[in-house]
This record gives structure tokens, sequence and C-alpha cells, in this order.
């Protein structure tokens, strides 16, 4: 390949940071400005035209997917193998480092790695050999706050006074328990690397001069240690080129420091900035739109994507009445497309955080839409959402084993294995369920006083459910189920990002179940309206969602976006308390000067999460929001995001209100599942039914209402009745309806 070739797909800035001289460079890389084209292109600048050995060569990215595809590149570009150079992940590089030098740290070169439910479990053993209540000193919210401080190259001993003592010696008995088991965590890879480089000279001169030229991808995303473990590497006689987007950080919620972009420009001499502002992906509206909320950030470093593309659509904006009417105007609009040609792959549906994607789920199954949820669970796999219905399975069906078994001990409560297993030989020998065992285990003493008292306490927790079962609608007995099980509570001890989010979807399932209240018929024993709903959410999770291969449309979260694009997306719920979510909302509003700077840091963090979210969309680009939420089982007026308030309004159409929507929207007392399947049913020929619109007619629950109209879904018939300002309207099974006309 001359050099000619070599460059000719380059744009100036491209070219420019290829081409550098040795110097430290900080390539700002906007999105979709082709940094992954600049990475490869400059090492093979360096391999061919400089002459540099790929062992000379250190490339780290941060997932192992965008490693290979370089080196791919990298091969195909020289013709050669670059089987040599250090290229991979932070930890990955760590893992081959410290094998090879293991006993400069006194470690044994076989050490093992502990995922994270091993280093769960190692935590929970050390709490109760100190003696410790787990209930208390929870073990994941431990293991979160060791892995904080590894990440901040904090060892145990240097812990400061601010926490609990405890927390100290949890985590010196974990150290010592890690040495003892020759054994590492994630955390420890990366800290371990650091302390080698920090205490051995000889070595890290070593390395210094072998890693001439060290290329980091994605520099907003390091962390503390990574950033002080890399710049221990850096001499006068060698150089890093840093390829990064501050207005990308969103990972700050797991140690990642957007300042360390600017730290790395104070801390090193002379370090040249070269911007890459050309986007090849995204129409100008598009990115006029994402360029008019990011300048809202401060201390950013400033720069503007363009693109030489057409000016394309304008990104559209819908302000929907609700949800399901939000919902209703996305599965229209994919419909619409798909008829005009577009694969469902083409098309993402994007969401702040993963309790959002319910309601879009229900939607496109109603609508037999294929969908995917990329890189997570849908709604009714998420293993949260499982344990809550499999209390109210037992509740309902006391022979149901699996249920008992998934709930037994979860959360935890002190019931093991061995217990488990005399429950199950019991029931074996018996012939009877699981839950019978329990109790006659209980009665005739076959197990310790303290197992006993254990097993007696579920058992009257799973009484007090089944016994409130006729009384309570299905979401407040959802809500009994998830605060009385200890769910809940479970969740908000461990208090870390992933927990949180579990919590939302706990919430979020009493929003199901509320909505699930049925419109079709109201019975008269709410076990059967249970047996439903547990029978829906069975189904709702079986078999729609559409394996990897198949053309899907692709929900997800905005974080697990990062790095995809797709021609056309909808970002669903731009709406205060929710994107930025009323965590951060509450804090702004209650701060004192003290917390000032981190609010709104994580408030700058949600403007760049929002503008990841913009500048995924290639072709076209609608942002939604609703008037009205049901959020966590409670609807609330909602006012639009700041960050739709800070788009230029000359590069978006503002939609309007579905018809019938114009008026401010009332808040119901009682809510209503109408919406999501019978969205979809069709209009009947009023000729051939009963009744026609205006006819009064009598219900034996609802009482007298005004016939509306007649629908269908496939072979079934549905009739929608206004019942007045107390009842509302509510859609009726024809064949049980028994309607007569007054």
């Amino acid at each position: 390949m001359s050099n000619k070739d070599f460059l000719s797909g380059l744009n100036p800035q491209q070219k420019k940071a290829t081409l550098l001289e040795d110097r430290n460079s900080l390539i700002l890389a906007g999105a979709g400005s082709g940094k992954t084209k600049v990475l490869t292109s400059r090492i093979a600048y360096l391999c061919r035209d400089k002459g540099v050995s790929v062992e000379n060569i250190l490339a780290v990215t941060f997932t192992n997917k965008a490693a290979k595809e370089i080196q791919h590149r990298v091969e195909k570009m020289l013709g050669i193998s670059t089987l040599g150079m250090w290229i991979g992940t932070f930890h990955g590089i760590a893992h081959r480092l410290l094998r090879k030098h293991a006993h400069e740290l006194g470690l044994d070169k076989n050490f093992r790695i502990l995922d994270q439910d091993e280093q769960a479990q190692l935590i929970k053993k050390v709490i109760k050999s100190l003696d410790l209540d787990d209930r208390k000193y929870p073990p994941k919210l431990l293991q979160n706050f060791i892995n904080k401080q590894k990440d901040k190259a904090v060892r145990s001993n240097k812990l400061t006074k601010q926490y609990d003592i405890n927390y100290a010696h949890i985590y010196t008995a974990y150290e010592e328990r890690m040495q003892l088991d020759n054994a590492l965590d994630f955390a420890d890879l990366l800290l371990y690397l650091y302390e080698l480089f920090s205490l051995n000279q000889q070595l890290r001169e070593y390395y210094q001069s072998l890693f001439r030229y060290i290329l980091i991808d994605e520099f907003q995303d390091t962390n503390q240690v990574q950033y002080m473990w890399l710049k221990l590497l850096i001499t006068d006689n060698n150089y890093m080129m840093a390829v990064g987007d501050d207005d990308q950080s969103i990972y700050g919620w797991r140690g990642a420091v957007v300042d360390n972009i600017h730290k790395y420009v104070a801390d090193l001499n002379d370090v040249e900035i070269i911007k890459l502002e050309q986007n090849y992906r995204s129409t100008k509206n598009i990115l006029k739109v994402a360029n008019s909320v990011i300048k809202n950030n401060d201390n950013r470093m400033s720069k503007e994507l363009w693109s030489a593309a057409e000016d394309g659509e304008k990104v559209e904006v819908y302000c929907a009445v609700n949800e399901r009417d939000e919902a209703k105007y996305i599965i229209d609009k994919i419909r619409q497309l798909h008829d005009e040609g577009v694969n469902y792959s083409d098309i993402a549906i994007l969401y702040r955080s993963n309790y959002l994607s319910r309601v879009l789920e229900e939607s496109c199954i109603y609508a037999s839409i294929p969908y995917r949820i990329y890189g997570g669970f849908r709604f009714f796999d998420r293993a949260e959402v499982k344990d809550a219905l499999a209390y109210l399975r037992l509740a309902v069906t006391s022979n149901d084993n699996l249920a008992f078994e998934r709930i037994i001990n979860t959360p935890t409560r002190g019931i093991g294995n061995k217990t488990l297993d005399t429950i199950r030989n019991f029931s074996q020998i018996n012939n009877v369920s699981y839950w019978q065992a329990t109790i006659d285990i209980v009665q005739k003493e076959i197990v310790t006083k303290r197992t006993a008292s254990l097993l007696l306490k579920f058992i009257e927790l799973i009484n007090t459910i089944s016994s409130q079962i006729k009384d309570l609608s299905l979401d407040k007995l959802l809500e009994t189920v998830i605060n009385e099980s200890g769910l809940l509570a479970s969740y908000q001890e461990k208090d870390t990002e992933k927990d949180r989010q579990k919590i939302d979807n706990l919430k979020e399932l009493i929003s199901a179940a509320k909505d699930f209240e049925p419109q079709i018929e109201l019975l008269d024993d709410n076990t059967d309206i249970l047996q439903d709903f547990l029978s829906f959410a069975v189904l709702e999770a079986g078999e729609m969602q559409a394996d990897e291969n198949t053309d899907s449309v692709q929900l997800m979260t905005i974080h697990a976006s990062k790095g995809l694009e797709f021609r056309y997306v909808f970002l669903v719920a731009a709406e205060e308390g929710v994107f930025p979510p009323s965590s951060i909302i509450n804090a702004e509003e209650a701060y004192t000067s003290a917390e000032s700077k981190k609010v709104q840091e994580k408030l700058a963090e949600e403007r760049r999460l929002f503008y990841v979210a913009v500048t995924r969309a290639m072709k076209a680009l609608t942002i939604s929001y609703a008037q009205v939420r049901n959020i966590f089982g409670r609807s609330s007026f909602q006012v639009k995001s700041r960050f739709l308030m800070e788009i230029d309004s000359e590069h978006i159409n503002e939609g309007k209100l579905t018809v019938g929507s114009q008026n401010k929207p009332k808040l119901k007392q009682k809510s209503n599942f109408g919406v999501s399947p019978f969205d979809f049913l069709k209009s009947n020929d009023t000729k051939g039914n009963k009744f026609k619109k205006g006819d009064k007619v009598f219900h034996k629950v609802f009482g007298k209402g005004i016939f509306v109209k007649a629908q269908s879904q496939g072979s079934k018939e549905f009739y929608t009745v206004d019942f007045g300002v107390d009842v509302g309207q509510k859609i009726l099974l024809a064949d049980i309806a028994n309607l007569v006309k007054v």
C-alpha cells in the first residue's frame, strides 16, 4: 500500500493525528468522527513508515471487541501479524503483566481471578467470620465499597477515619483471605499493576523503554488508578496519544473520571490537542440538536460536530398524553417505516432507565413487532421481578415447588442448602409439596430450633400474603409483597447503581399490576385476577423477544447504546424526574453549597448521556415525552426535560397531541389497563352488533353507561362503554359482559 493510498481515506484532522510527530497528544474525537480509523492508521503508520516494532506499541481499549477490531484492521493494512503487539483492555494488559511479574509482588504466578459473584461470597464469609451482622454490613455494599477504594488506589491500611471502623476490619480481613487463597479480584488487577510500577523502579524503566508509543482509546472512561498507572509510564522518551471525548463520558457512577482528560493536558508538557469534529454518522439537523444541548455543560473541551451530509429531517419532538399514547405513537411510526422497506434492525428505542421498557415491550408484543432487549433482560424476565412474582405464585398455589425454591432464601434469611435438602427429602418420602413439607418439619421438630424459627417466619410471611389476596387490589398486594418479603430493603441496603435499577423495576412491577386491573370484567374473587396477572407475566416473558439473528427492533438503555448507531432512533420519556432522574433533581433542590459541585457534575453527566442518545441516530430522530406518566404505580403530571428545552427550536418539529388529547389530561382515581393491548383492536361494522353508539346500557358491576363502540381482536369481540366520571371508560369482553340495553 502506497503512502497516498494509506492516507486517501482520511480527512485533514484525521491525517494530522495519524502523521503526528513524536509528542504527547490528545485526540478529541467527537461522536461518529472515525476515531477507530485514526487509531488503526496511526499504528500502521508507526510500524510501516517509522519502522517501529509492534512490540514497542501499547494500545489500550475498553472492550476486547474493540481490541480485536483494531488488531484485525492493522493486520489488513500492513499484511503482517500483530501477535506481538501489546493490545487489549486495561484488565487484560494488567493480567498479562502480573502473570509475568507475580513474584515481584509476592504473588504466586498461578493466582486465580475471582468473578463478581465469587468476590461477594468471600466478603460474606469474611463478615460472618468477624461476627458482624450482614444486615448492617450487606456483602454487596461492602463489595462496592472495597472496589471503589481500590479504584482510587486505597488499601485497607490507608482508609481515612470518616468510615465505620468495621469497614476497615472487613477490608483488611478480606485482603488477608485473598492472599491466603492466592486470589485477585478485578479491581486488584489494576491496583497491583499500579503498585508494581510504583514500587519497582527497574521494572518501571524497562517498560517505559519498551512502550515507545502508547495509545489509549475511550480516555474519558478511565478511572483514578488507571490514570495513575499510565502517568507512571510516561517519560521524555516515549509518547502517549489519548483518544477520547469528554462529551461522551457517561460512566461516572462506576468510577470513570471525566476530569482525567483535563489532568492529562495539565500534567504532561506540551500536549497537542487535535479535534475530530467531522461526523460521518448523522444528518446536520441531528448534529445541531446534539450541539445545542451539550454546549450548556461547563468545563468541557469545546468542539462542535458538523457533517458534509444533507440537512435531513428535523428532529421530531412528540408530546404524548401518557406512556401508552407515547408507545402507540412509536409503534405506528415503526409500522410505517417497515411498510416503506426499513428493516426493524435499523430502528432503536432508547430509554434512560430499564424500568421504562415494560410498556414498550407490551406494545411491541401486541403489535406483533419483533423486538430484542439489547444488553439486558426483558422486563418480566428480570430476576427481581420473577422473585416478587414467585411470592404471589406460592401464596396462590402452595404446591408450586419452583416458586418455593426461588424464594425460600431470597432475600437471604439464613435458610441454607442443608435445610432445603431436608425439605426436598421429606417431600419426596411423604409425597407432599415443599410447602407442606416445611410445615410438617417445623411441627415435628425435625430441624433445630433456630432453623425451625426461620422456617416459621417464612410460613407466616406467605400466609400473611395469602390472607390479603381477597382484600387488596393487585397493585397493593404486590406493594405488600415487595415490602414485607424484604426484597426492597435488601436492594436499598446495598445502594449500588445496579441495585437502584432493581428497585425501580420492582416499583414498575407495581405499575404493571395497577395497569392490569381488568377492564374486560371485574371478577368477584381477586384470586382469579391474580392468576390472570401471573399468567400474563409468563406469557409476556415467553416467546416474543426475537433472537440475535432475527430482524428486530432494538430496545436498550442509553448506556447500552454507547458505540452503536441506528438509522432511526426513538428516545422516550424525556421528562424531568425521568431524564434527568428525580434523585438528581431532588438533590439539586436540597443541596448545600458544599454539595453543589457534586450535584452539578451529575447533571452534567446526564446531559452528556442525552448527547450520546441523540448522536446514535443516523437518518432520523424522534424524542418523546408525556404529560402524565404512571411511575411506580402512581400517575403524575410531567414536565418536559430541561435538555429538550435547551434545543434550538429551529432544528425540531414539535408534534401535536393525538385526537382527543388536546385537553389537559385528568388523573383517574382508578387505573386502567385498557390502552395497551386494546390499542390494536380493530373497529367493527356496527350494523352487526347488538348495540350502536350512544345506546344506554347497564352492567351488573359498573352500572349505567353509554355504549361507545365495538372492536375485535382475532375471534374475540370487545365493547367500549363510558360509565361516567367515577368509573370512566371500560373495555369489556362481549361474551361475558352481559350488557343490557336500557
